[in-house]
């Protein structure tokens, strides 16, 4: 049986690690061109207390394919792509959760929960349930399936509160949001305002990757600047912490609670 670090590497090869800086959304770490929220984030309401991404996933590129292939390539490719993915959700979890868990305010989180697939059909069905709730090492013993696709139709890509509802209370507790993939961060925001209704606490999501095009104005120089092979050992908030705040945390950590 391949261990994690085994199934992971290869990914290592062609993902890039978001890093904070002055052509980067200081929200959700889009290529912006020198502005500091990309325009989705300037115009979106913010639910989320934190957001971090794994890599950026490059339109038509490997990643892409990986992201995409997971859900919709049945058998065996299919999930050779599901199990490549979960290893890399569980090796960043693993090293850079309570990075995230600084970002956000909070010592830990107490529940993980997935954003539903926007299809309503396919409830549980959504193969990132069985990521988290099966795969992820880090996550699956506080898994939680508490959100569902409501029957409020929404366009696709825009925000609305009442998208997904909850089945359950949720007290005042931490939450850990996972999702696949970032595009305009609607369903991710969506599903924290759905989260929020049902009590949760602080809300702060990890996607997998974060997808951009390489064509956009000044993106490609950017993406070629990100160092490669990817590093295991950082994320874009640890980097954030060696030049942001004076008020540091263990191993390097600080807090980039995001303003609301």
């Amino acid at each position: 049986m391949p261990t994690v670090a085994e199934l992971s590497e290869p990914y290592g090869n062609f993902m890039l690690g978001p890093r904070p800086g002055p052509d980067v959304c200081s929200l959700c770490f889009n290529l912006t061109d020198g502005w500091g929220r990309c325009y989705a984030c300037g115009e979106s309401e913010q639910w989320l207390d934190a957001m971090t991404a794994i890599s950026y996933s490059v339109a038509g590129e490997q990643l892409h394919h990986a992201l995409i292939s997971y859900k919709r390539v049945p058998g065996a490719a299919g999930r050779h792509c599901a199990m490549g993915l979960a290893a890399v959700l569980w090796r960043y979890l693993a090293r850079h959760e309570r990075c995230l868990a600084h970002a956000a305010g909070v010592a830990a989180f107490t529940v993980v929960t997935t954003v539903p697939s926007s299809d309503a059909a396919r409830g549980d069905a959504h193969p990132l349930h069985a990521l988290a709730s099966e795969l992820v090492g880090p996550v699956r013993d506080r898994y939680a399936p508490v959100l569902r696709r409501s029957a409020v139709e929404v366009e696709p890509h825009r925000f609305s509160a009442r998208k997904y509802a909850p089945r359950r209370g949720l007290a005042g507790c931490s939450v850990l949001l996972i999702d696949d993939t970032w595009t305009t961060g609607a369903n991710a925001q969506s599903a924290a305002a759905a989260l929020k209704a049902a009590g949760a606490g602080t809300v702060a999501a990890v996607v997998i990757g974060r997808h951009v095009n390489r064509g956009w104005r000044h993106n490609d120089h950017h993406l070629n600047r990100l160092p490669q092979p990817f590093d295991w050992e950082k994320c874009a908030l640890c980097e954030a912490a060696r030049t942001d705040a004076p008020d540091a945390l263990p191993d390097g950590a600080i807090s980039t609670r995001r303003a609301m």
